[in-house]
């Protein structure tokens, strides 16, 4: 075989040496390790995240690169690497549906300061039994809420004029989407960053950030020290192709840090929908599951309450 025959191959490999920190506590280190790589100009952080994804490493709360050396070689297949061949797993004979998605009770709070639901009766059973025949009664009611109710999804119009509105998404953006589990619970870290998310294969899926911020609900605490996606983690989503990103919290930003938003502008200006208050992420698996939010198609609206559900693999 000439001596130059990998170099042909416009592949590359890298060699480093690796201290990982995790959030809840405990590392790793590694010496001389190898993997795949796009090509010679990969840098330190880009082989730090392909380190992480390549053991599908959990809760990174640092990871420090030394030693990097770039070099001409066939790829190997290194998971999460360039040539992933990413096989999917065969889908499941049984599936159940999990309900992601809060009930909405007249007068409830969910963002602290917004008004509640107000609900009646326009029309009402006892009054419509003079339209109908004999036996024959419905009733229709009214609610008057803001669209941030509940559980519910912003598309880009929320934030910006320009935007995509509820109207306007697709429906591939928001129903079946293969879905994966970032859980950050137990933590001890109100931040969701890029250690969280870099072993994940988020490209073309909703993103579902498990934090525990559920368990507040309904209670002075759930707006207190609430969990959040930094500014770094959204801006890796939105560069990794996720299509939809979820938070069981009261916001996917820190809203105790002022007036900015981060993660709610670098998503929605990516045109991927964010959606809030999701609960009951603890019964899903970290992956293999898919994801629905669907809100009505209303033009010239930004955000309204969902029926977020998934659907998820059943052994049984």
């Amino acid at each position: 075989m000439p001596q130059d025959a990998a170099v042909t191959t416009r592949e590359y490999r890298a060699q480093f040496d690796a201290t990982v920190t995790f959030a809840n506590g405990g590392g790793l280190s590694a010496q001389g390790f190898r993997l795949d790589v796009p090509g010679p100009e990969a840098g330190l952080e880009e082989v730090a995240e392909l380190f992480v994804a390549s053991l599908g490493l959990l809760m990174v709360d640092r990871i420090e690169v030394r030693d990097l050396r770039v070099f001409p070689e066939p790829h190997k297949g290194t998971r999460g690497g360039p040539s992933d061949p990413g096989r999917r797993s065969p889908p499941a004979s049984r599936t159940r549906l999990v309900e992601l998605s809060h009930v909405i009770t007249a007068g409830m709070t969910t963002y602290p300061g917004l008004p509640g639901p107000s609900m009646a009766a326009h029309l009402t059973r006892e009054a419509s039994r003079e339209r109908y025949a004999p036996g024959t009664e419905f009733e229709i009611d009214t609610i008057t809420m803001v669209g941030n109710t509940g559980t519910y999804l912003d598309s880009p119009f929320h934030r910006y004029a320009d935007g995509v509105d509820l109207a306007g998404l697709e429906l591939d953006a928001l129903a079946d989407l293969p879905a994966v589990l970032a859980r950050t619970t137990g933590s001890g870290s109100r931040a969701v960053d890029v250690g969280a998310l870099a072993a994940l294969d988020v490209a073309g899926r909703a993103v579902l950030l498990h934090t525990g911020g559920d368990a507040a609900w309904g209670t002075p605490d759930y707006a207190c020290d609430a969990p959040y996606l930094t500014a770094a983690g959204a801006q890796w989503l939105a560069a990794h192709g996720t299509r939809l990103v979820g938070i069981d919290s009261v916001n996917i930003d820190d809203t105790a840090s002022g007036g900015e938003r981060p993660a709610h502008s670098i998503l929605l200006a990516a045109g991927i929908p964010v959606v809030e208050h999701l609960t009951n992420l603890d019964a899903l698996p970290p992956g293999g599951f898919r994801f629905t939010a669907a809100p009505p198609r209303i033009a010239g609206f930004g955000t309204f309450p969902v029926r977020a559900f998934a659907v998820v693999p059943d052994p049984a």
